[in-house]
């Protein structure tokens, strides 16, 4: 499955759009109120990518193991400590709300951990190469 994401940002204008094996969407991110760019930056939409990863996951699983949810909540959070330099003491949390028993949603979490392709894609250390635009 291929996911890719465009950006394109004017002096008037910011616009971004995900597609997934296909099928394209609108993300709602403003520019920068102060000067060009986007209002939110890489660091910010990495942590999401984390944290909405892992959160699709626990559903999927969820649904896979037959454990019912009500909420999930999750947090992810890194350092980014100078320009240039990669993000460090990467990590997350989440709580599941279930009427499931603890031990369940535990292993739940513990399954979900393991497979959650963005968190296996940096633990992994993937190269990103800049290639030529191609239109």
């Amino acid at each position: 499955m291929k996911i890719s994401a465009h950006v394109r940002n004017t002096r008037s204008t910011h616009a971004v759009n995900v597609t997934t094996a296909g099928t394209s969407q609108t993300i709602d991110i403003p520019a920068k109120g102060s000067g060009p760019g986007s209002a939110v930056n890489g660091g910010e939409l990495l942590m999401l990518a984390l944290a909405t990863c892992y959160c699709n996951d626990l559903h999927r699983e969820a649904a896979r193991l037959e454990i019912p949810i009500d909420e999930i909540d999750v947090v992810a959070q890194g350092e980014f400590a100078a320009i240039g330099l990669g993000a460090t003491n990467i990590t997350y949390q989440a709580r599941v709300s279930s009427s499931a028993e603890a031990s369940r949603i535990a292993e739940l979490l513990r399954q979900t951990d393991a497979v959650a392709e963005v968190h296996n894609t940096l633990r992994a250390g993937a190269p990103v190469l800049l290639q030529p635009w191609s239109e």
